[in-house]
């Protein structure tokens, strides 16, 4: 009988393709992949180790797997992923419940890692994370109409309130073919709405090719059928070219959603992130890409609390959001990551950066809901995701709508819709942040 594994993978979605990845390779050797981890032989957890709320997730996940260990319902503990990378010794050390530790550079290695957890060896392995690494395929864990595509490894941009790059190594892209076979692959199976992911997608190309990529291959990407969406996360702003641009705007599978985190506004507080280009840079792009780019949704990510962020510099992020209206954000309290530039500077008041970002949340709701409202009387392709008996209604996602990050939409439909469908709702109404409609064609013959 074959030893059965579970897996845990908490963090982002590029850390779910290496458990995805992980999880191909073990099947591949022979192991069961159970559902769910309670009674495995062996759990992964794969970690994030990206900020405290992230570390402190994996240690609770690893605490709760080492109860089911001591009530002998699951074999051993195999930690992996960025916690794993970040605090080599003293997980090993200061969590007897765990059997063994696998680094980043190291994934591939997972086959080998788990036949010598399961015969007893403590295992403590972190490879290079600089090295080029293999792309194996993998046993998809999102549903089957959705997946990403990782496009780079890594992170050149040094960011001094980041880690990534001591956890991930440099910026590693993917040679064009073999990303163009994986996607026909996705597409194959079913999958009609590709993510392509990176810590930084626009720079995808400059390492291996000499010049940004990104347009010619998400021109190739779209080319592909089956896919309906192309969504691109993670676009650093100053990476933007023309070229990049017109792509976006001009093809038509992908979806009218830009992810481009830029941090702050003010240009000393960039200085002090050692991010590159200024305020008025990032004023500038925003304005030529709703220009450009008619019905953009824009989402960004910002971090508050910043040592040297004052009330001014604060005010002026306020007045930023409030005018530009970006469609979705993510606000965060600063905090000071061991190994990094920002750690070093004088310590903030942690407790003003927790009042700040939700400040921003208060404002950025306001936001959201006059965008939602803006939707009432709009008809919008939607991606069934579901249906919800409770509710008597089905649910999915707009072009505005990632998954797992942004909101749904709530619709009646007396025909029955399938989970992974496109279709056409009249929006309706909003409830509770997010929009309720109901299915095109049956609007219009209520109103007939």
């Amino acid at each position: 009988m074959s030893q059965s594994i579970g897996m845990i993978s908490l963090g982002c979605a590029k850390n779910q393709v290496n458990a995805e990845q992980m999880l191909f390779l073990l099947r591949v050797a022979g192991y069961e992949i159970l559902p769910d981890p309670d009674g495995a032989d062996l759990v992964i957890i794969n970690t994030c180790g990206f900020i405290e709320d992230a570390k402190a997730e994996a240690i609770d996940n690893i605490l709760a797997m080492g109860e089911l260990k001591k009530e002998g319902r699951i074999g051993k503990i195999l930690v992996t992923g960025c916690l794993a990378q970040r605090y080599q010794m003293e997980i090993v050390q200061e969590m007897p419940e765990v059997d063994g530790v696998l680094g980043t550079g190291s994934y591939y290695d997972i086959v080998s890692a788990v036949g010598k957890v399961l015969a007893g060896e403590l295992v403590s392995e972190f490879g290079d994370i600089n090295a080029p690494q293999p792309e194996p395929q993998r046993i998809l864990t999102t549903p089957e109409h959705y997946a990403y595509l990782r496009i780079a490894e890594g992170c050149d941009n040094h960011c001094a309130f980041c880690i990534i790059p001591q956890l991930r190594g440099r910026y590693r892209s993917r040679p064009m073919e073999e990303l163009l076979k994986e996607a026909q692959d996705l597409a194959d199976s079913g999958v009609k709405e590709l993510i392509v992911i990176a810590q930084d997608t626009s720079r995808y190309g400059i390492d291996l090719y000499g010049e940004r990529k990104l347009a010619e291959l998400l021109q190739k990407l779209c080319a592909i059928d089956g896919f309906v969406w192309v969504r691109v996360h993670y676009l650093y702003p100053d990476e933007m070219s023309e070229e990049l641009i017109d792509v976006l705007a001009n093809e038509p599978k992908i979806v009218k959603y830009l992810d481009i985190p830029i941090q702050h506004i003010n240009d000393e507080i960039l200085r002090k992130m050692n991010r590159r280009g200024n305020g008025e840079y990032v004023r500038q792009l925003f304005t030529k890409l709703r220009h450009e780019i008619p019905g953009l949704v824009l989402r960004t990510s910002l971090i508050t609390g910043l040592p040297g962020e004052g009330e001014e510099e604060f005010e002026q992020l306020c007045d930023f959001l409030k005018e530009y209206k970006l469609e979705r954000v993510g606000a965060f309290a600063f905090s000071p990551e061991e190994g990094t530039r920002a750690a070093e500077m004088e310590y903030p008041d942690t407790e003003i950066a927790r009042q700040r970002a939700d400040m921003v949340a208060e404002i950025q709701s306001r936001i959201m809901d006059d965008y939602n409202e803006s939707c009432i009387g709009k008809t919008m392709q939607v991606l069934c995701e579901g249906y919800d008996p409770d509710e008597e209604s089905y649910y999915g996602r707009t072009f505005a709508d990632s998954p797992d990050i942004d909101g749904k939409i709530w619709f009646t439909a007396e025909k029955h819709i399938k989970t992974g469908d496109f279709v056409d709702v009249h929006v309706v109404d909003t409830y509770d942040g997010e929009l309720v409609g109901v299915l095109e064609e049956e609007y219009n013959d209520d109103c007939e």
